[in-house]
């Protein structure tokens, strides 16, 4: 009888310490950006239409058909003339780049570490975690201990380098952050999130890979993530929830985006006809996985009772059309893969998006093109810059990548955001623009009215 009422008195303390555990430990698993600063490389790099067309030019493996092909999808791709290049396309180096020449592009990149700790006023001792991404190289000691290296960090940092992960990196990047942050408490963590161009041009012929050439451009971002609760306060954005899907057990999804040799044995990035397909599956199955982690209740009620009274009635002819989930009762914002005007096209008619939501990724597009996994943070940028991003306010990001790949997350607006030292700072007033048109057809219209048997290509 004792013991029994020594457990009644117990109970009420054992749930009351439970309920108090649970808030304890979630109030220290919190995900928070401090701060995040996007590349802007100087205006030296810009890749003007005539330098482009002179940079295709050089390649002595193309002929009048491939002139064409890229015509067209330049004209195409959504891209200006303000997008940035890595230097050794500049000094001619394209077609026999060193491996300094990739180097010297992630150090003149790593400014914007400088910029990001100095402006959140966090020394780089004061970073637990490391987390870099760059797909296509890789050197040995590794980027993330280049960094630690330059920034003098402490011996007991937590650092991972990944490679080969694709567009996608960035978001397979916060997850390892996240992942950290559920297990250690009182954690600031930097994520650096870019790709080298100079050691991965094309000098073949082969459509398939002289198209990522004319789509990728140099960018990058260092993001400055915490879960302390002391800092939430200054945070600028919550992680509430990321989803990742991996179809590289399709063999098609696999083989659509992969860095491969031609059939003369040069080194190129394959993009496959497959592709859309590939990606559209994946969103699918990314999008099923993430609607109920991020739909309110009450839109997740409306398209089940829609849903269960169009099954009812299925026989008849009056079941009407086919229930859609409104996207937009969650998510406020929309930072689309910037993978190409079509990419951010067919994503927008899927989530029945409209033209102010779809301004973000297009001006972002037209302004840095496809900077592989920083473009989301561009989009962001953009946003901020804007001064779009109020408080309570919910941002939704989803991007591909080589494997096949579809990751997506969504982040919470902890303030009001102005958009201090923005990479968009010296050029938001002139977007959006009405007219995304680039000068290449005007410049290089007249290659579509040649003759191949009569081609020249002038001096």
């Amino acid at each position: 009888m004792d013991h029994c009422i020594l457990l009644l008195y117990f109970l009420p303390l054992l749930f009351i310490f439970l309920i108090f555990k649970i808030v304890y430990q979630k109030r220290h698993q919190g995900c928070y950006i401090l701060d995040y600063q996007c590349y802007k490389p100087t205006d030296d790099r810009m890749l003007s239409t005539e330098f482009s067309g002179e940079l295709i030019m050089r390649n002595k493996n193309l002929g009048l058909d491939e002139y064409k092909f890229l015509l067209k999808a330049i004209v195409s791709s959504g891209i200006g003339e303000q997008t940035y290049g890595p230097r050794s396309v500049f000094a001619g180096r394209e077609r026999n780049p060193k491996h300094e020449d990739g180097i010297h592009e992630m150090e003149e990149f790593f400014d914007s570490i400088d910029v990001l700790l100095k402006r959140a006023q966090v020394s780089p001792s004061e970073i637990d975690v490391l987390v870099v991404n760059v797909s296509m190289l890789a050197s040995v000691p590794s980027l993330s201990s280049r960094i630690i290296s330059m920034y003098k960090m402490r011996e007991d940092i937590k650092s991972y380098n990944l490679s080969g992960m694709g567009c996608s990196a960035s978001l397979v990047s916060i997850n390892v952050v996240e992942n950290i942050f559920k297990s250690q408490k009182n954690l600031n963590a930097l994520v650096v999130t870019t790709e080298s161009l100079s050691p991965n041009s094309y000098s073949g012929n082969e459509r398939s890979m002289i198209l990522a050439d004319c789509l990728f451009r140099s960018g990058g971002c260092a993001i400055l993530l915490t879960n302390k609760p002391s800092l939430r306060n200054k945070a600028m954005f919550k992680l509430k929830c990321l989803v990742r899907t991996h179809h590289g057990g399709r063999e098609e999804s696999y083989n659509c985006c992969i860095q491969k040799e031609d059939h003369a044995g040069k080194l190129g990035f394959h993009l496959d006809k497959t592709l859309p397909m590939a990606a559209t599956r994946a969103f699918i199955d990314n999008f099923k996985e993430a609607s109920p982690k991020i739909l309110p209740i009450l839109e997740k009620l409306r398209f089940a009772l829609l849903s269960f009274r169009r099954k009812i009635i299925k026989s008849s002819n009056n079941a009407g059309a086919k229930p859609v989930i409104d996207f937009k009762t969650g998510v406020d914002h929309f930072c689309l893969h910037t993978g190409g005007k079509a990419v951010i096209e067919g994503i927008g008619k899927s989530l029945g998006l409209d033209e102010y939501d779809l301004e973000p990724s297009r001006m972002t597009l037209h302004r840095f093109g496809n900077t592989s996994a920083s473009s989301l943070w561009y989009v962001l940028g953009y946003m901020e810059a804007k001064k779009r991003l109020k408080k309570g306010d919910k941002v939704f990001m989803i991007s591909f990548g080589a494997g096949f790949k579809c990751n997506s997350c969504l982040w919470e607006v902890i303030r009001d955001l102005n958009g201090d030292g923005n990479a968009w700072n010296e050029c938001i007033e002139s977007y959006p623009r009405k007219n995304l048109a680039n000068p290449f057809l005007e410049k290089f219209g007249w290659i579509q009215n040649e003759d191949i048997s009569t081609f020249k290509y002038p001096e």
